[in-house]
């Protein structure tokens, strides 16, 4: 393809590049090979943001530069950066932070935001609302909790994503994804938002909600999946009766702000699959179908010899994780004297080889004994994973990110995706538009 048939793309809240490698590939060659065999060029990522605040060394965005280059890249605070500074794009991608989304005040005052990172959304939706060419497509990946958030009106964070999007012409449809569902290496489950505008190719082709949920659209064609109450034998049931939950989002965002889900707020609203067109939500609860081969963590290993000594447990340590990783159910007291008893089930301790890796988190690296990060027996003796394991569970190439420190490429793979996702969505798009 043609660099002028390719999807131009922005990749914003960049991180070390990971939406970029599963459109673009690495030096041209597909995660999902291991970077051996070629990936179509369909994708040209046009301009890139990275900014971390509250840090002046901008490790993430140092990375990014070393391994795509510096140009079309920007290192600075994206609620500053102008719009019309943002070359004209046909898909826009980002994993954004999961904060706080909710309307203050109307948006044209002080950002009108609530929460420090709840800006974050807003500067997605101000760069699509202030391009006069707007993207044809956004694909956008988060925590699953989105859907659920906040606590005391269930959806209501994601009610008013949906709502900015629909506003401004698009077509939203959503699933999570646990991408070890679908044979990759790690448990990590997110969600991932697809809007497709009126004005575009693929609008063309959208029949009615169902059939986009259940056959037709970008998660269906990529990541088949049964309703919950459907799946026979495991297999997909091409006959399974998709019926959705169905409701309207009604008000400005100020309104939904206020009161959406609020008299049942404890009760979530959202599936975790589903579409919306003209604020009118289809939603469904799925069951992922999968028939493939299954990476395990015993699959990301080096050879125990590339091991360095500081990764093996030293004998006195042993004792700390045991505990840390053991079930627990213990006396402790409240600032206000009061007794409670804490409870915690147990966690695998090795980790073992034959299953995917847990989801790496971005306090997996360092020394200290930790209920979370990764323990592995290699060659009978324990030890912690190393970085090249970690990007290697996201589907990252060896070594992506070895110019920084230890300590920072595992807080980078915490809040990296898996490659392998984004490159099966983009092939899947692709074919779809085309």
């Amino acid at each position: 393809m043609t660099s002028k048939n390719k999807l131009k793309v922005i990749e914003l809240f960049a991180g070390v590049g990971g939406f970029r490698l599963g459109l673009e590939g690495w030096n041209g060659f597909s995660s999902s090979s291991g970077y051996k065999e070629k990936l179509p060029e369909l994708f040209d990522v046009v301009w890139s943001n990275q900014w971390e605040p509250s840090t002046k060394l901008q490790h993430a965005s140092n990375v990014y530069e070393e391994m795509f280059g510096v140009e079309g890249h920007s290192n600075e605070d994206i609620a500053q950066v102008e719009v019309n500074s943002i070359p004209d794009h046909d898909l826009l991608v980002g994993g954004f932070p999961c904060q706080d989304y909710s309307v203050a005040k109307q948006l044209g005052q002080s950002k009108g935001i609530e929460g420090k990172k709840g800006v974050l959304w807003w500067s997605i939706r101000n760069i699509i609302a202030e391009k006069e060419n707007k993207p044809d497509y956004v694909l956008l990946e988060n925590v699953d909790r989105l859907i659920k958030s906040p606590a005391t009106q269930r959806g209501r964070d994601f009610a008013i994503i949906l709502a900015s999007l629909a506003d401004l012409g698009y077509v939203v449809e959503w699933r999570v994804i646990n991408a070890a569902d679908y044979g990759m290496p790690q448990r990590r489950r997110r969600i991932f938002i697809f809007a497709f505008h009126k004005n575009s190719a693929l609008y063309k082709k959208y029949s009615d909600a169902t059939n986009w949920i259940a056959k037709q659209g970008l998660f269906a064609s990529a990541f088949p999946a049964n309703p919950e109450n459907k799946v026979k034998n495991s297999l997909f049931d091409e006959e399974a009766n998709f019926i959705t939950t169905q409701f309207r989002i009604d008000g400005d965002l100020v309104e939904i702000t206020n009161e959406f889900n609020k008299r049942t707020g404890t009760k979530g609203v959202f599936e975790n699959t589903g579409i919306m067109i003209d604020r009118n939500v289809h939603t469904i609860k799925t069951i992922p179908h999968f028939d493939g081969q299954q990476s395990v963590l015993g699959d990301l290993l080096v050879n125990f010899d590339e091991v360095p000594e500081s990764y093996f447990l030293a004998e006195s340590e042993i004792g700390a994780w045991q505990y840390l990783k053991g079930a627990k159910r213990e006396e402790r007291k409240k600032s206000n004297g009061e007794i409670f008893y804490y409870t915690e089930g147990p966690m695998s301790f090795p980790d073992p080889l034959n299953k995917p890796a847990r989801t790496i988190i971005t306090s997996e690296g360092g020394k200290t004994a930790s209920r979370f990060k990764h323990v592995v027996m290699h060659n009978q003796k324990l030890r912690r994973l190393l970085p090249i394991e970690l990007e290697r569970a996201n589907m990252f190439p060896d070594n992506h990110t070895a110019s920084a420190n230890d300590t920072k490429r595992a807080f980078f793979m915490g809040n990296a995706l898996v490659v392998g996702v984004i490159e099966k969505l983009g092939l899947t798009l692709s074919k779809l538009i085309n």
